[in-house]
């Protein structure tokens, strides 16, 4: 796009999509030559006052000379971006390389001088702060470390721009002009604010997608049945408060209305605003839909039409092409294929999709890529007319289908700070920026439960996400240090989350055991033992229990100070009846609700009418109401305030007029507790292991421990070598010598391993080294295989040196094929394994295990995130099966592991402070019961990505 005279491509990395402030969307991209009528077009459309802001002076138009300037650029001295939408500029940004006395420049300069302007009809979307997050990592990556900005002194929302983006600044006053100087490497303060204004913006879209003010479902047919029909019907039956239409072209000009609902053969036809739309229509006819809607301001779209990714290549460019369509005119999209959305909150009542019916309101966040099993979710947490599970409540649910836009981690965004959410179930197809997601979840779940099934599948349709290439175990493992809830079935899902949202976390992991059943409680005992948690002996009340007995033994066991946490086990007695269950209910309910700070689960064999029973006295069950759900006027019946659902085991009974009749005979307790039944003992002891486990995180994630600063580390120097060594070319694996100077700059000393082409050369390594020494070979296949027989330990002089030398060539080949090494011997310890590796998907990984051939069988190997705390690198050590052996496993000396602790500590700062090192491997580390000894080591370089989780907010690229 750019002339022949320009020094530098099209940069087209830089182009971007982002979310604004008010949860639209824009595209950033450089500014080129084809680019001069979008610009004088731009200008014309910006106020005379923020005109004189930018020029200092009165400037009603751009001449040929300045449009050429703005247009013109080298994209590396001087730069342009502009943010778009539907193809039109909104704002722009460029910088100019300067000189230390202000003179345009080149590089070696390192500053430069950078001007904003926005169109006043989208000031205060915070596009100029997510223009600046994307020129200042455009000049970084040009060599810039520093921008100057000049603005008049009434200019406050520009000055507020800069200093509010949280870059070290220096302020100065001249002229009638506030100067304004920040360097451009990130600090703590401003990838918190980055980081704040992505999460409301985030949030705020998907808050537009599902508190709408007004819907339209386009592709809606005249009679019923039909997907287009069956939305519609169903946002209407629900009981949405706002405006709602009906589009289909094929409508007689004459219709107005079908079935109440007010209809048109456009959207364009809709007078006034038209917030969401439901795409039901042929796949073909989808692109002039999202025109229809861009032109008419739609800020979202739901497509559940199919036909994209999921049917083959030329679907995936379908796909492709229509969230490009959709983010031209600043629009979201939840979908294709998609299932649809909920929003059950009293002011909206929305069900935008195929579920025939409005789930109760609850404390359930629900978020599934597949529809089906958003289907399953929804029907196991919610049955119509009481029944098991008719009393779960859901807040919001979002079925993604191909994910091609709004994805798991935009959800989350809108969880976070969602008051009407308490827990939130994500069943997760795949992740497809695990590094973001990590984050994000980490966030939330210091704040709430984040409970996820993650299946195995390959990357969503259409995608061009960076693939991990980690295990997925240790994908697992690394979702867990970030606190989220990882369990295997959507079974768990259900069992886990229903328990997190009405029940307190416990204390610790002591459980008592009361029920009638004697062999139901040891079942649940060793269900415990099972799960790692610290059962207490069971209770067994025995067969002829009653209500009060069961009302007693749960009181004392709730007191008990040795207790965190209560099973309640029972079976149902010959003639028993509602009345029956609905004591019991009753008993146990208000025998949890006087000491409220213990989780009470509930293991019930066949007893339906005891789960019915537990929802009714927990006041969740539907109150008779004489206005309809949604309609105003007074308290809605099912406020979460006031209540929340009930957790039961989905397939145990049906809902029934028993079942009713009891929750209207029962009495609303003013703050009834909500106490989860399970129809097997071990599934109600995995949800409350799982619950232990959080609850654990969360006392710990207070305090998550600090990255230490090690006065001995030259990360200057460690820099400049960097460079050097990558100058050679794009991607190397350093030799001995180079490796063992980078990680001394670092604290980290790597034992000399001297190369024995000959006997002769070994003698002379030994005599160098001094006796005694290690032979090796270090040929790929017997590398680190002592069990092979590569390696001869304590050789004390040159005699026994040349015998093992010749041993090991009589065993396994030449000198050349052997690689032999010698290596002044170690103290006698434990020999480990540290790792860092750069995933392209989830980041800066570090990795423990114990060294040998057993460990690596059995994936015996531990992972924490990068940069790593020192509490991180403690519970790491301990983590392994195998760390009984560095503490003094049956009479062994317990080994250094503050030492190797701190060698991991200083991998981690290492791959942290230079996104370069993009491997380390220490193998064999070996921790004796004082210091250690790093015996070899490797590390891989590559030039850093251009972008990554640090850099400025983007959404995925197509």
């Amino acid at each position: 796009m750019q002339t022949s005279s320009d020094r530098h491509e099209y940069p087209a990395h830089w182009e971007a999509d982002v979310v604004l402030r008010d949860g639209g969307t824009a595209r950033v991209r450089p500014i080129t030559v084809d680019d001069a009528d979008r610009l004088v077009s731009f200008y014309e459309q910006v106020s005379d006052e923020s005109k004189y802001y930018r020029f200092f002076a009165p400037y009603p138009r751009l001449s040929a000379k300045d449009v050429h300037r703005f247009t013109h650029h080298d994209f590396v001295d001087r730069v342009g971006l502009a943010a778009t939408v539907g193809g039109e500029f909104i704002a722009t940004v460029r910088y100019d390389r300067i000189s230390a006395d202000g003179r345009a420049a080149t590089a070696p300069a390192d500053e430069a001088e950078v001007a904003f302007l926005v169109q006043d009809a989208h000031q205060g979307r915070g596009v100029a702060s997510a223009l600046l997050e994307h020129i200042a990592a455009v000049a970084r990556e040009r060599g810039i470390r520093r921008f100057a900005a000049e603005v008049l002194p009434a200019n406050n929302k520009m000055i507020k721009v800069f200093t509010d983006a949280g870059y070290t600044q220096k302020r100065s006053f001249e002229d009638g002009v506030v100067r304004l100087e920040f360097d451009l490497e990130p600090t703590d303060r401003s990838l918190a604010v980055q980081r704040a204004r992505e999460q409301r913006a985030e949030a705020r879209s998907v808050r537009r997608l599902l508190g709408p003010g007004s819907v339209a479902v386009v592709g809606v047919g005249r009679s019923p049945g039909g997907v287009g029909r069956s939305v519609l019907d169903n946002i209407s039956d629900a009981g949405f408060t706002g405006g709602l239409y009906a589009v289909n072209k094929a409508f007689p000009e004459e219709q107005k209305d079908l079935d109440g609902v007010p209809a048109y053969r456009s959207v364009r036809d809709i007078e006034g605003p038209v917030d969401l739309v439901v795409v039901a229509v042929p796949v073909e006819h989808v692109p002039e839909v999202v025109s229809e809607c861009g032109e008419h301001g739609v800020q979202g779209l739901v497509v559940v039409t199919a036909g994209y990714a999921e049917s083959g290549p030329e679907g995936r460019e379908r796909q492709r092409e229509l969230v490009r369509h959709a983010r031209t005119y600043g629009m979201r999209i939840i979908g294709p294929n998609a299932f649809g959305v909920i929003n059950t909150a009293a002011d909206v009542r929305l069900n935008a999709s195929l579920a025939p019916e409005m789930p109760r309101p609850g404390r359930i966040g629900l978020f599934a890529q597949s529809g089906a099993i958003g289907i399953a979710l929804l029907s196991r947490l919610h049955r119509r007319g009481g029944g098991v599970t008719g009393v779960t409540g859901v807040s919001t649910f979002v079925s993604s289908g191909n994910r091609a836009d709004v994805s798991g981690n935009d959800v989350l965004q809108y969880w976070y700070d969602d008051p009407d959410t308490d827990v939130a179930l994500m069943y997760l197809e795949s992740i497809g920026n695990p590094r973001k997601f990590t984050r994000l979840a980490r966030r939330t779940a210091a704040a709430k439960p984040l409970v996820v099934v993650q299946g195995a599948g390959s990357a969503p349709q259409g995608h061009a996400v960076r693939a991990t290439r980690l295990p997925h175990a240790t994908v697992s493992a690394l979702l867990r240090q970030a606190g989220v809830i990882r369990v295997e079935t959507i079974t768990e899902l259900v069992d886990t989350g229903l328990l997190l949202a009405r029940q307190p976390l416990p204390g610790g992991a002591r459980v008592a055991i009361v029920g009638n059943s004697e062999s139901l409680g040891l079942l649940t005992y060793d269900a415990c033992l099972s799960e790692g948690l610290r059962p207490l002996a069971p209770l067994d009340l025995t067969t002829a229990a009653t209500a009060e007995d069961f009302h007693r033994a749960l009181s004392e066991a709730l007191a008990d100070e040795a207790c965190d946490a209560v099973v309640v086990t029972a079976i149902p007695a010959v003639g028993e009846g509602p009345e029956e269950d609905a004591a019991l209910a009753e008993a146990l309910r208000s025998a949890a609700a006087a000491v409220p700070g213990k989780p009470v689960l509930v293991v019930h064999v066949e007893l339906g009418g005891l789960a019915e029973a537990l929802s009714a006295a927990a006041s969740t069950a539907p109150q008779v109401s004489a206005r309809a759900p949604g309609t105003a006027g007074g308290a809605h019946p099912f406020r979460p305030a006031e209540r929340l659902p009930t957790a039961v085991a989905e397939q145990v009974v049906t809902a029934g007029a028993g079942a009713e009749q009891a929750a209207a005979a029962m009495p609303a307790p003013e703050q009834g507790g909500l106490i989860p039944a399970y129809p097997a003992a071990e599934r109600a002891v995995r949800a409350l292991a799982e619950a232990v486990k959080y609850a654990q995180w969360r006392r710990e994630a207070v305090d998550p421990g600090r990255v230490p600063e090690f006065e001995d580390i030259d990360e200057k120097g460690s820099a400049e070598l960097i460079g050097g060594l990558l100058a050679r070319g794009q991607g190397l694996t350093l030799g001995v010598e180079e490796t063992c100077e980078l990680l001394g700059k670092y604290g980290v000393d790597v034992h000399r391993a001297l190369p024995a082409p000959t006997p002769d050369d070994a003698a002379e390594a030994a005599r160098t080294l001094g006796y005694p020494v290690a032979l090796k070979a270090t040929a790929p296949h017997l590398r680190h295989r002592a069990d092979l027989g590569g390696v001869r330990l304590d050789l004390a002089d040159e005699d026994q040196l040349r015998r093992a030398y010749a041993e090991l060539g009589e065993l396994f080949g030449t000198p050349q094929e052997l690689r032999p090494v010698v290596q002044r011997m170690a103290p006698r310890g434990v020999d480990t394994v540290v790792r860092a590796v750069i995933d392209p998907a989830a980041g800066a990984v570090l990795s423990f295990g114990l060294a040998g051939a057993a460990s690596q069988l059995l994936g015996d190997t531990a992972h924490r995130l990068i940069p790593v705390t020192d509490r991180e690198a403690g519970s790491l050590i301990r983590s392994i099966r195998t760390a009984p052996l560095l503490f003094g496993w049956r009479g062994s000396t317990p080994v250094d592991t503050p030492a190797l602790e701190e060698l991991m500590l200083r991998v981690s700062r290492l791959v942290d402070d230079h996104p370069e090192v993009v491997a380390v491997t220490l193998e064999p580390v070996v921790v004796a019961a004082h210091g250690l000894s790093v015996l070899g080591a490797s590390v891989r370089l590559a030039p850093p990505p251009v972008r990554d989780d640090l850099g400025p907010r983007t959404l995925p690229v197509y």
